[in-house]
């Protein structure tokens, strides 16, 4: 006769969770998590130079120095509830990967949050040019997107040179997809030197034209043509389009406060513990000129 045998692995399969490094790669503001609005001042135009001056005494003036803002947010995750009967009947300790899971959840929305920020107004956009290919950002997404390829790794490096943005801490983070579509894109001899710039526990894949290219399952995506940031967590569009997002270090800032934990723990209305976490974070462009930030976003194709 058959056994019937049952086997309960004392360990849990967890939830994926993406690489969220970029942040790093940012002025970090964290000392004033706790505050409502941080102000970043910036510079204004520096004074006139002139050659061979024949008229004084020179005329004096004023400096109009700029000023941005951005507030703090406040991000909680939903209260849960760890039955009495979960805490001594499972074979693994569900109570830990509550607590670990929410974490991760918490700080993956912080960075994604962080990501509009920094893209904001979608000011400087730069285009696809590639072949084409089917949409990916979602199910309802329909047509066909241009590739991500060098081309636009080379706008960026242009477009950040021209504006005088510093040559060192360049970053361009890119979507699964679109990463893909890039080393599709680069000959043998230039993936070669891509890869052996790579640097894993920085986040970073390879370095082209002076960016250090990073990936992230998803990134941002645009409505049509590139008219405005589409949250992920807003419903999708079948016009959809995927964008990446290339940035100078010193252009953009972090704040990132400390994760806590509220507990009731031993609730005698829910025969149980519940569990819930906040965090203060924020994010802005540094500059008001805009420049060291870039967009770039899928073209439509035929």
């Amino acid at each position: 006769m058959a056994l019937n045998r049952q086997i309960w692995i004392n360990t849990i399969v967890e939830n994926f969770f993406p690489d969220d490094s970029f942040m790093a790669k940012s002025i970090d503001d964290s000392d004033f998590v706790n505050v409502k609005t941080v102000h970043i001042p910036n510079a204004g135009k520096p004074s006139s130079v002139v050659i061979n001056r024949s008229e004084k005494p020179a005329t004096i003036k004023e400096r109009t120095d700029q000023e941005l803002t951005y507030d703090i947010d406040e991000l909680t995750t939903d209260p849960i509830h760890l039955s009495d009967v979960d805490s001594v009947e499972l074979s693994y300790n569900k109570r830990n990967s509550i607590l670990a899971n929410d974490r991760k959840q918490l700080q993956e929305t912080a960075a994604q949050n962080l990501l509009y920020k920094w893209a904001g107004s979608l000011k400087n956009k730069i285009f696809t040019t590639g072949d084409a290919r089917e949409a990916h950002t979602s199910g309802t997404a329909t047509g066909n997107r241009k590739k991500f390829t060098k081309a636009a790794v080379m706008k960026a490096m242009i477009m950040f040179n021209k504006n005088d943005v510093p040559a060192e801490n360049r970053f361009m983070l890119v979507d699964s997809v679109m990463y893909a579509d890039l080393l599709d894109d680069l000959t043998d001899k230039e993936l070669s030197a891509f890869l052996s710039c790579a640097d894993a526990s920085g986040g970073v894949l390879g370095k082209l034209y002076g960016f250090e290219i990073m990936q992230r399952s998803q990134v941002l995506r645009t409505t049509a043509n590139g008219g405005a940031l589409l949250k992920w967590e807003e419903e999708a569009v079948a016009t959809e389009l995927a964008a990446g997002l290339a940035w100078q270090q010193d252009c953009v800032s972090r704040a990132m406060g400390e994760v806590k934990m509220f507990d009731d723990t031993g609730s005698p209305t829910y025969y149980g513990d519940i569990y819930s976490f906040l965090v203060r974070t924020g994010g802005s462009p540094r500059r008001y000129d805009g420049n060291g930030i870039a967009v770039i976003i899928e073209s439509n194709a035929a």
